[in-house]
């Protein structure tokens, strides 16, 4: 009896540990698809802590001191083909290198609130990216986020401490109920520069919660924080990439003139 008890703790705790992290079975078969089909950059591997996972790093043509960070939305990879696949590549037109990120992802059938206990498995896949850039003579270095990649960016950004320049939110989503995922709550301690972007067609969240994530950054102090809503788009941008594009590469490019 007692070694049935047993077997049934230690088979809860395996299970809730797996519910708690990221699906690395899904990462693989992300990865198994993605890297052959990479017809821009280079499939790299980065160490998390506790696993690796994959990245995609693309060259600029000319500047190698500049980078920027590219992290997807819920349950998809660094190399997908709305938003995150037009910045990753785009950017480097535009001379900034750029290193797309696998984020923690759960099953397809997991609800956005499921995700929040992955956010604490964010901040060492981050500091991985940017010791890999750093490692490479890369001394100016930007993080971008789309959707929920955005607020898992924002969630680091408000609790690590971080050695990036700047950071864009493309259509952040934020999640009231837990402070992880509350992308509002946490622009209040975030005082790198901030391009927030979205789209005049965006969610209807995000599209309602623009005065709350300015006044939220107000209250930061953060006189770097710029607000553009991009005519025509929608949250993932579809037919406007070129102008995703260059809206994101000129606040860069400010950003750098700085």
């Amino acid at each position: 009896m007692i070694t049935t008890i047993r077997l049934l703790i230690i088979t809860l705790a395996v299970l809730s540990f797996t519910i708690h992290a990221s699906d690395l079975a899904k990462e693989k078969r992300w990865a198994d698809q993605v890297v052959d089909a990479i017809l821009d950059g280079d499939a790299i591997w980065l160490n998390g802590g506790t696993s690796e996972f994959l990245g995609i790093y693309t060259e600029a043509g000319e500047d190698k001191s500049r980078a920027v960070i590219v992290m997807h939305g819920t349950g998809i990879h660094p190399d997908w083909q709305q938003v995150i696949q037009p910045l990753r590549v785009g950017l480097t037109e535009h001379n900034w290198n750029t290193l797309s990120i696998q984020m923690p992802i759960l099953p397809n059938e997991a609800e956005y609130p499921e995700y929040a206990p992955l956010y604490d498995e964010v901040a060492p896949r981050i500091n991985a990216a940017i010791k890999y850039l750093q490692d490479n003579g890369t001394n100016n270095i930007v993080l971008i986020g789309h959707s929920q990649g955005a607020a898992m960016t924002a969630y680091y950004l408000s609790t690590s401490k971080q050695d990036v320049n700047g950071f864009v939110a493309i259509g952040m989503a934020s999640f009231a109920d837990d402070p992880r995922m509350n992308s509002i709550k946490a622009l209040e301690k975030i005082n790198v520069p901030v391009l927030d972007l979205y789209g005049d067609e965006d969610l209807e969240t995000i599209l309602n919660s623009s005065g709350a994530r300015a006044e939220s950054a107000k209250k930061a102090g953060n006189k770097n924080y710029t607000q553009v809503k991009l005519s025509g788009s929608n949250h993932f941008f579809d037919g406007k990439e070129d102008e995703l594009v260059e809206s994101v590469a000129a606040w860069l490019d400010k950003l750098a003139d700085k």
